[in-house]
Parts: structure tokens; sequence; C-alpha cells
């Protein structure tokens, strides 16, 4: 499964980050084969609109599903149209890496 984990900074290794249209990188894990990229976000710097962009980019990754802290509710309906699952850190979940086991062991909300 193609995973996309919302990031301070672009290693395994660096803290989630819990904003999604205003998160500095994209972690793009493949959950089967654990190869992973990291992608800046091209939303980030919008004035506006932030989460929309940082939404169709993952949607062009082929994500089957999107990890972060929280979603606005135009990323949020522009995911339920892609048909694309978004989950919530939980609380004790500080890295890339601790969240990249913990969604593999479904220790995350699934965001309805």
């Amino acid at each position: 499964m193609i995973a996309i984990f919302t990031a301070q900074d672009q290693y395994l290794d660096s803290t989630k980050d819990d904003r999604f249209g205003r998160c500095p990188w994209f972690i793009k894990v493949d959950t089967i084969s654990n190869q992973w990229e990291a992608f800046p976000n091209p939303g980030v710097g919008h004035s506006s609109g932030a989460g929309v962009s940082a939404a169709q980019f993952v949607i062009d990754q082929k994500a089957e599903a999107v990890i972060s802290g929280d979603f606005g509710p135009h990323a949020v309906d522009a995911f339920h149209a892609a048909n694309i699952s978004m989950f919530l850190y939980s609380k004790d979940i500080s890295s890339i890496q601790q969240a990249v086991e913990g969604f593999k062991q479904e220790k995350f909300s699934r965001l309805s």
C-alpha cells in the first residue's frame, strides 16, 4: 500500500507534522516493500488553498492512505472523492518511522 505521512523534515527519523496542508514535507512509503521517498509539500507556501494543493499532490502520487494530525475540510472532500483513506496520528507517535510501524499495526484512527 502507498501511504503518505506529513513530516517536519525529509527523513524517516524526522518528526511528524500534525498539519496536513502546511506541513513542510510528505514522506511517501510503500508499506509492502518499505521503499520511501520524501517530497516538499507544494501547498505549504500558498497564502490560501494549501490543503487543496497538498491534497492534489497526494492524489497524483497514487496514494491509498494519508496520515496526519488534522485535515482541513477541502482536503477531506478531495480525499473522499478520490477514495483515499485518511488516518490521524496517535499522540504517542513522534517520528515518521514510528508512524510507519504504527500504521502497519493499524494503530491509527480512520477519519470518516
